[in-house]
């Protein structure tokens, strides 16, 4: 897309003299005035973010991405954890995920200790970590800590307050991993609305050598409270992506060199088959009832399917996803093992 002109930049239209030039030129040159911040840049990484965070709240979101949205499927209230007590902010629980974030040094605000905790490793590392940031800690209830947690959360007694997950740039995500000089593996993620299971592709991500996630801006679950849990911490690693259209970001992907692998039951190509797993991927993982979508199903180079016993229907999300990043991985092992 060509980049709009110089901002600041043009032709005054005004006949007559104007002010400064003594009536001796139409003509006068025009100051440039200052320049723009990135962020006012439409064609600049910063300007693509700010865009998307506005699109985001003209949707009916909060602030930056990552902030209070709509729930799964566009019905519950998925405020990412934010709204429970601020939806400015996203409590963090569970030993594993708070100890991951406070150690990725994550801009918390508050670390909650609940009365009496047992006092293992874990929580002794996190109020050191804790006194050296100087992070408020304030001991609570158990009761409150529930209600931190949400209805279905575990706290195990820790929880941890920070600001709103705050999404990559597909674009940015994937310039970041070449320059490094590494070979993309990315998961995308197309309608998948259970917080779980983009919890747990997060985790196997960071388990199998993967850089990073990509969601659509709507109809997917975001990082929020339940994300970070079953991640087990791995949501403080990896960058997770949003992406205004799946299926434009996958295409833009594609020309840029990188496969796109979908995951489908029905697909032409056996995952032990796969000989695209040595080259820069994006494995897309459709949602936990209807699958890959018509647009992206097009839109891959292959469509894989993993061999499963006849007795069982399918493998949800997170499992499927898990499966292919392990094949993926001992395929890129063994051709780094030949070299």
């Amino acid at each position: 897309m060509a980049k709009p002109g110089r901002p600041g930049a043009g032709n005054s239209k005004k006949k007559g003299a104007t002010k400064g030039t003594g009536g001796h030129s139409r003509k006068a040159l025009e100051g440039r005035g200052p320049t723009p911040k990135a962020e006012d840049r439409a064609w600049h990484p910063a300007g693509k973010r700010k865009a998307a965070q506005e699109r985001y709240a003209a949707a009916g979101g909060k602030g930056r991405p990552g902030g209070s949205r709509g729930g799964q499927g566009g019905n519950a209230n998925r405020s990412g954890g934010r709204g429970k007590a601020d939806s400015d902010t996203e409590t963090v629980t569970g030993r594993n995920s708070v100890l991951e974030a406070l150690r990725t040094k994550i801009p918390a605000t508050t670390l909650y200790i609940a009365q009496r905790v047992e006092m293992d490793d874990r929580v002794k590392e996190m109020l050191s970590i804790a006194r050296h940031r100087e992070i408020p800690v304030l001991e609570v209830t158990r009761q409150e800590l529930d209600r931190m947690a949400g209805f279905d959360g575990v706290h195990q007694g820790v929880a941890l307050k920070v600001p709103p997950y705050e999404y990559a740039h597909p674009q940015d995500l994937l310039e970041q991993i070449v320059d490094r000089g590494e070979t993309p593996l990315l998961v995308a993620l197309d309608g998948v609305t259970d917080p779980r299971n983009l919890g747990a592709i997060i985790r196997s991500t960071a388990a199998f050598g993967g850089h990073g996630v990509v969601l659509p801006q709507r109809r997917s679950a975001g990082v929020n409270s339940a994300a970070w849990k079953t991640s087990a911490g791995a949501a403080a690693r990896i960058p997770v992506a949003l992406a205004t259209n799946l299926t434009t970001q996958l295409k833009e992907y594609k020309k840029q060199g990188v496969f796109v692998i979908g995951l489908d039951g029905d697909g032409d190509v056996s995952l032990p088959e796969l000989q695209l797993a040595d080259q820069p991927v994006v494995i897309v993982v459709g949602s936990e009832g209807k699958g890959l979508s018509r647009l992206v199903t097009e839109t891959c180079d292959q469509v894989v399917s993993i061999p499963i016993s006849a007795v069982t229907e399918s493998l949800n999300a997170g499992i499927a996803t898990s499966v292919a990043l392990y094949q993926v991985a001992t395929i890129r092992a063994a051709h780094a093992a030949t070299e």
